[in-house]
């Protein structure tokens, strides 16, 4: 009879393995309460956090952008703007007062200043919307050395024009004193009249290609003659607005994926679709700014409403589980992009808050989003992983391969606005973890999985 001999180590380790011991599997754990390694914070944002980053963008370019005018020589600052016989510049800073980008971090500190009852956010824009309009009622075209300056009394595109006049008019409802309507109806006057359009009425460039759409020009125009209509009362401006949101949708809304084409050529039998992430963004936006002010019986309100809900669920499909949105929306390998997301932040959280799509299904998304913009607002206040400005492409290298920069404009004014505007939808919603999820907290409901 053989006698087979078993370590006493290796009893042990068989004896480790029955039921009593405290092994995690299915019988013994609740697998399903484990804790994911999430790459972005998965909570719910507490206001007092979001005002924390948005104080720290504020801090930063409050230091960075300029707030007064210096003599264009010898670099003196210049208080008293009625002897406009000096020539004039602003003072250095890291960001143009009069971009298209600052016409939306205007609005941005609006914004939060609503949202948060301080009141330096829109002292802010104020200090330096009236900065803008002295300069342009106290001297003359030959002393103001600045040329942002001059592109902004002489548009030479809707760059330079549709924001910024979107900007002043929702400052001067506001509150803002200055004498700023003749910077408006420059604006409004360039967009309406000499801005290039197809035969259709189309808002159009000739660059790069001739007879051109470029999405973001959505953006450029449409709010603005918006908030001239509710400015003015004259419907006109609204009967354009809504004519250029159907007119791009009908050429470059894919409705199959829910997203926009970035360029439509009008000379090319087939149209490249690259959805570039912030051309998208200012399309969505766009829609969530005419809704603000169009009125609820204007025979356009009810398309402009669908195409925004067709849109935001387009985009919901594509949003990365890090929070973010892709640089090219449909591409995946493409860069996960900050000032895209700041703005579908904004734009989806406030269509929540105003009733233009359903807050149980969206909202947590939005939460997500914001928590994934928040982490890339470094301890400086700076705005991280921003695309720099960018035309348009036809081939995917393009877009790709476009740099970021925390000194790229685009990425201030979207973080302000998407951190006030979920500020605005915690104040007025409960969210909880519910089952491991956020969830809307529905009042005298738990669903929790016990």
């Amino acid at each position: 009879m053989k006698h087979y001999h078993i370590p006493v180590i290796a009893m042990l380790f068989l004896g480790s393995l029955t039921p009593s011991t405290a092994q995690t599997n299915d019988a013994t754990t609740p697998l399903h309460l484990m804790k994911p390694d999430y790459p972005t914070p998965y909570n719910v944002p507490k206001k007092e956090e979001i005002k924390t980053v948005l104080d720290r963008v504020y801090t930063f370019l409050d230091k960075n952008s300029a707030s007064k005018i210096v003599n264009a020589t010898t670099k003196a600052g210049i208080t008293d703007y009625k002897n406009g016989n000096e020539d004039i510049m602003f003072e250095p800073g890291s960001f143009r007062l009069t971009s298209y980008e600052w016409g939306v971090t205007y609005a941005g500190m609006l914004l939060a200043t609503k949202a948060t009852g301080e009141k330096y956010y829109a002292d802010y824009t104020n200090k330096r919307l009236q900065l803008i309009a002295d300069i342009a009622a106290n001297y003359k075209e030959q002393n103001i050395k600045d040329k942002d300056m001059l592109k902004t009394l002489h548009p030479e595109a809707l760059d330079f024009a549709g924001a910024l006049c979107a900007a002043f008019i929702k400052a001067k409802q506001d509150g803002l004193k200055a004498n700023a309507d003749p910077l408006i109806n420059n604006y409004i006057d360039f967009i309406s009249n000499k801005q290039f359009r197809l035969s259709d009425g189309t808002l159009a460039r000739n660059r790069p290609q001739d007879n051109t759409i470029w999405l973001d020009d959505m953006f450029m125009s449409v709010p603005a003659l918006a908030q001239m209509g509710k400015y003015t009362g004259n419907v006109k401006y609204f009967d354009d607005a809504v004519k250029q949101v159907n007119q791009f949708s009908e050429r470059m809304f894919n409705k199959e994926k829910g997203i926009y084409m970035h360029g439509w050529v009008q000379s090319m039998t087939d149209h490249p679709q690259f959805h570039w992430a912030r051309a998208n963004g200012w399309a969505v936006m766009t829609m969530v700014e005419l809704l603000e002010v169009l009125p609820k019986e204007h025979p356009g309100y009810t398309g402009v409403l669908a195409q925004l809900q067709a849109h935001i669920k387009g985009l919901a499909k594509y949003q990365d589980g890090t929070g973010f949105w892709h640089q090219l929306l449909d591409r995946n390998d493409s860069y996960l992009e900050t000032s895209a997301t700041a703005i579908y932040t904004y734009s989806i959280a406030r269509a929540i808050n105003r009733g233009y799509v359903d807050k149980m299904t969206y909202a947590p998304m939005v939460l997500l989003a914001w928590n994934a913009v928040a982490s890339k607002v470094n301890d400086k206040g700076q705005v991280e992983g921003t695309c720099v400005g960018t035309g348009m492409g036809f081939d995917p290298a393009f877009y790709y391969y476009r740099p970021i920069n925390v000194f790229a404009a685009h990425g201030y004014g979207p973080v302000l606005l998407a951190g006030a505007e979920v500020v605005l939808l915690l104040k007025d919603n409960q969210f909880e973890i519910n089952d491991s999820s956020i969830q809307l907290k529905v009042p005298g409901k738990n669903n929790q999985l016990k």
